[in-house]
């Protein structure tokens, strides 16, 4: 293992270290991250071990990088909704999308999802990425709401139910989803639910 990791500067090294990490995303999503080692990864990306070590210390390295690929994935279509936000803001519509979104993202990266939850108790890095995330995304919600004419008292904390309201809706859907349930009627109390925080 190399002590030296290179940045990349050519085009050529950029495109090896996204194939590196592409490869690992792929693997780690696959087999999970403790089942994966640093020599599938190379394989699956068309290179060396040695050339893996290179531009990584070890695999955690890689998934710190693969988490940034996850994040972006799941998180920079809410994120462009919340940017195109004007005022009036239609709630019935903005809570709609949110949550179609959320279960979207779920269900296409659900392997991912499973993997790096799994690791967050253990992880400080990983776990500090998902709190970085959630407090970036409340961040976001609030600006986009206060530039539409939205502050109400305690609408931080009504973001924060939000997001996680939303993320246990998305979580029941592609991950429990319960024979007994009917999720479209689910889908409803909680858009009434989340809606009536603002309105």
């Amino acid at each position: 293992m190399s002590e030296i990791v290179r940045k990349p500067k050519q085009v050529r090294s950029i495109e090896t270290k996204k194939r590196i990490v592409e490869a690992g995303y792929v693997m780690f999503a696959e087999k999970g991250y403790f089942n994966t080692n640093t020599a599938e990864i190379a394989k699956k990306a068309g290179v060396s071990t040695g050339i893996v070590y290179g531009y990584f210390h070890d695999k955690r390295d890689i998934l710190l990088d693969v988490l940034d690929i996850y994040v972006a994935k799941v998180f920079e279509p809410i994120f462009k909704t919340l940017d195109s936000l004007q005022d009036p803001i239609d709630f019935d519509k903005l809570v709609d999308d949110v949550l179609n979104m959320a279960v979207d993202a779920h269900k296409q990266n659900s392997a991912m999802h499973e993997a790096l939850h799994s690791l967050t108790p253990v992880d400080k890095a990983v776990s500090d990425r998902f709190a970085d995330l959630e407090k970036q995304m409340t961040a976001n919600f609030v600006d986009a709401l206060k530039k539409c004419g939205i502050s109400s008292e305690g609408l931080t904390e009504k973001v924060h139910l939000t997001i996680d309201t939303v993320q246990s809706f998305a979580h029941e859907v592609v991950f429990d989803d319960h024979s007994y349930i009917d999720y479209s009627l689910m889908h409803k109390y909680v858009k009434k639910m989340i809606v009536d925080l603002y309105v």
